[in-house]
């Protein structure tokens, strides 16, 4: 099977809820032993499901921005699935909150860029040394580092924006060791607390009524992806920023 991960160890950050978690899932259905963090969603019944399909995993608190949670949570990871990660799924993320720039505050604009950006970078540079050649990463990024996303959404694009850069620029330096590098840009994916948080109900049937195919992504959709890149079949693929947003934006 071209897609089969039995024997891998995945970490998934932010997986407890959403795209995490239908991610964790995706992989441990391939045959993957799953870690995930979490930091607003408990992550443990997501551990206990794939645990119930036979998988080791186990599920972690973690603040991304901070190196030394970074590095005790990935230790116990390791010491879980009996080995060190050789597939990262940089999820977590978030928007924090809509602020127009002429009145953004110095903290907003950090805020947002730690979370989304300085996360992935303390959680890659600790997950490479000790990633074996063959690896993979895939970053979840947004269509909002293509469009620029909604209202109030500057710091938050320009931050998944940063994150196709870094992941460019990683994928040539990581090739000579047969570790590819990925980011997916999703459009609107419903069933998310991103949404359900900060785009009010006409916003999201708008987003649905643009999308030449007719619905809201769903965050299997984003998981199947996840899975191809990380899996053998998608072993030539790196570097690329996939788009999944059902025709709502071309590149």
């Amino acid at each position: 099977m071209t897609n089969d991960l039995t024997g891998r160890r995945a970490l998934v950050t932010g997986g407890g809820t959403g795209i995490g978690r239908a991610t964790a899932i995706a992989l441990a259905q391939a045959g993957a032993d799953v870690a995930l963090t979490y930091r607003s969603n408990d992550g443990t019944p997501v551990a206990e499901e794939i645990q119930a399909m036979g998988r080791k995993s186990v599920a972690l608190a973690l603040n991304a921005i901070d190196q030394g949670e970074v590095d005790s949570v990935l230790a116990a990871a390791t010491e879980a699935l009996g080995g060190p990660i050789d597939l990262l799924v940089n999820n977590a993320g978030g928007l924090v909150g809509r602020q127009k720039l002429a009145e953004m505050t110095d903290e907003h604009w950090f805020a947002v860029v730690d979370v989304n950006l300085t996360s992935t970078f303390r959680v890659t540079r600790a997950v490479l040394q000790q990633m074996p050649d063959g690896g993979s990463i895939v970053t979840i990024g947004s269509q909002a580092a293509e469009n620029g996303g909604g209202p109030g959404a500057v710091a938050y694009a320009a931050s998944k924006s940063a994150l196709e850069g870094f992941t460019r620029g990683l994928a040539k330096e990581l090739g000579p060791r047969n570790i590819n590098v990925n980011v997916i840009a999703p459009g609107f994916i419903g069933g998310t607390p991103f949404h359900a948080t900060f785009t009010p109900e006409a916003g999201q049937q708008a987003a649905v009524a643009g999308t030449p195919l007719g619905r809201a992504g769903q965050p299997d959709d984003i998981a199947n992806a996840v899975a191809y890149l990380v899996s053998p079949g998608g072993s030539f693929v790196t570097g690329i920023v996939m788009d999944i947003n059902g025709g709502n934006w071309f590149r």
